[in-house]
């Protein structure tokens, strides 16, 4: 009697290159969201992804590297950096896509590895410096550009205005579960802009 297929035995080439390594993040991402962080596989990614399980080894060493590939990228794709030309705005636009993201299945999941055992994995330890990092470095120019129209103090800290809009939205998402929405969001840009302007954001003075 002959044994079913293998994962591998249904892979359909997908190209090279750019396309092989788009449909193999993309499948970690479906995989994290339909199974979670335990359940996730290389055989079923590779499967998903339309490749052999030999591709993705090629690519990347482990599961936890493809994880941190998949969510990185997400994160800075459905994200993006508004340009608005008024600080009050790009604000606002950048609470609520935070919040689009995070309630979306792909969002939930990634809190879901966040908060799961793989937390003590260090490479998906080391992915939550990763994800928060690259947020910070790819919206800084939005705080950047405010200053220089004058609509922040100089000298305002662009990281801890940054951390001070998120912080109310991962906090209802992550310690007291509750409800987020645009109004969540709104309210989260209105508090970081206040706190800027009345320069609690700034960054201290060198002394001479």
């Amino acid at each position: 009697m002959e044994s079913g297929p293998s994962p591998s035995d249904h892979a359909h080439p997908v190209g090279r290159g750019p396309k092989v390594r788009a449909a193999v993040l993309a499948a970690t991402l479906a995989e994290l969201t339909g199974g979670g962080y335990a359940a996730l596989t290389v055989d079923n990614v590779a499967h998903r992804a339309g490749v052999h399980k030999t591709t993705v080894y090629r690519r990347w060493k482990d599961r936890e590297s493809l994880v941190v590939d998949a969510l990185s990228e997400h994160m800075a794709a459905d994200i993006p950096v508004p340009d608005t030309r008024a600080v009050e705005t790009d604000l606002r636009e950048l609470a609520r896509s935070l919040v689009r993201t995070m309630t979306g299945a792909t969002g939930q999941a990634v809190v879901a590895t966040m908060l799961s055992d793989a937390v003590r994995v260090p490479e998906i330890a080391e992915l939550r410096r990763r994800l928060f990092d690259d947020r910070l470095q790819r919206a800084r120019p939005v705080i950047a550009r405010a200053v220089e129209r004058g609509e922040l103090p100089a000298g305002t800290d662009p990281d801890e205005l940054l951390k001070t809009l998120a912080a109310p939205i991962y906090f209802r998402l992550l310690i007291t579960a509750e409800p987020v929405d645009e109004t969540t969001a709104d309210d989260a840009a209105r508090v970081a802009l206040a706190a800027a302007l009345a320069g609690a954001l700034s960054r201290p003075r060198e002394a001479p």
